[in-house]
């Protein structure tokens, strides 16, 4: 039995979206089940204007027959990029079953990018989601948000963290004040400047790339900007930190704050949707729509408590919640011939 994984974000990019993906797909290997992944490196691709290291296929002409010639058991779009676009096209052409997943707020990020109003961004996500058997979203508030917008088949998928890779570590003291992190995409659906532009104590560190790197670090010339960083130099970033800040109002999850709970790091963070899935109110970190006070509330936070929650939030159980989803909608079809020889009975 093999499954196959259509995405348009894949390696070498640095995301929650890959992360997540990488983790399902080791998982599923992990419990004896073959899988594919169909992905932008298979083909030829372009730089997003703007944001050179995401790469998009410009050729998925063949995706159609790509699914073909590998008969999977069972087909997942993880994406609505150009090749979900294409194994949309091809799968609900042939009334093929398929799931979904939906990872970040789209429509938020094209308002914040070229101004799309919301009501089209959101009539793309139903249009796109709606011939699939199910679609997985990261907490319970994301599945109420999009229900709000008439999304259907929504069930929750959840996310984890690595704690053997990401764990507390010695504090290594070296700055005046505390040291606020912030860790992902330097671009403007991050909403960075909001951290920024804060007047308070200690010292402000980025850690990642992005369209608008070189701006910010005109503007906020007291910033230290790091690049980008992997494995354990990121992981001391975490451990090195005071308080996580997470300024982003548009990401449906936001993996780097369990990563930073998971080396013991307070988070502080705006109340909407990622944060409000996995911040506890002064146990695991502070929400505020003064981001400054969040700051403030964080640094009191036990640097236990944080490591405790991050550990009861595994993969283990994301991977789990992967594989009941098609084994309820595809696989009970078992006795059927492969996929591609039979159609839907949706």
């Amino acid at each position: 039995m093999t499954i196959l994984i259509v995405t348009d974000a894949w390696r070498p990019q640095t995301n929650g979206v890959v992360t997540t993906l990488e983790q399902v797909v080791a998982g599923v290997r992990e419990r004896g089940t073959d899988v594919e992944v169909l992905e932008p490196g298979r083909f030829t691709t372009l730089g997003l204007p703007g944001y050179r290291e995401i790469r998009v296929a410009i050729n998925p002409f063949s995706v159609g027959r790509r699914i073909r010639a590998l008969e999977p058991s069972a087909v997942h779009i993880a994406t609505e990029g150009p090749l979900g676009l294409a194994a949309r096209r091809y799968l609900a052409r042939h009334d093929l079953p398929f799931t979904t997943s939906l990872h970040t707020k789209f429509p938020e990020y094209m308002r914040a990018r070229v101004g799309l109003p919301l009501r089209w961004g959101y009539a793309f996500l139903r249009w796109f989601h709606q011939p699939a058997y199910s679609t997985l979203v990261t907490t319970e508030r994301q599945r109420e948000e999009l229900a709000a917008w008439r999304l259907e088949h929504l069930r929750v998928w959840g996310r984890g963290v690595d704690t053997e890779a990401f764990f507390p570590r010695a504090r290594v003291e070296g700055y005046d004040g505390p040291l606020l992190l912030y860790v992902g995409r330097v671009a403007v659906e991050k909403n960075l400047e909001a951290f920024l532009e804060l007047d308070c104590a200690g010292r402000k560190v980025v850690v990642g790339d992005g369209p608008l790197r070189r701006s910010l670090e005109r503007r906020y010339p007291d910033t230290e900007f790091v690049g980008y960083s992997y494995g354990e130099a990121l992981a001391d970033w975490y451990a090195r930190a005071d308080v996580f800040v997470f300024p982003s109002r548009t990401d449906t999850f936001g993996l780097v704050m369990l990563e930073a709970m998971a080396c013991g790091t307070p988070v502080a963070a705006f109340p909407v949707t990622g944060p409000l899935g996995l911040v506890t109110e002064g146990l695991t970190g502070a929400l505020d729509d003064d981001l400054a006070a969040a700051i403030e509330r964080a640094l009191e936070c036990d640097r236990s408590a944080c490591r405790s929650f991050a550990e009861s939030q595994n993969w283990d159980a994301v991977v789990d919640r992967f594989l009941e989803d098609l084994e309820t909608i595809v696989w009970p079809r078992a006795d059927l011939p492969p996929l591609m020889a039979t159609g839907s009975q949706r």
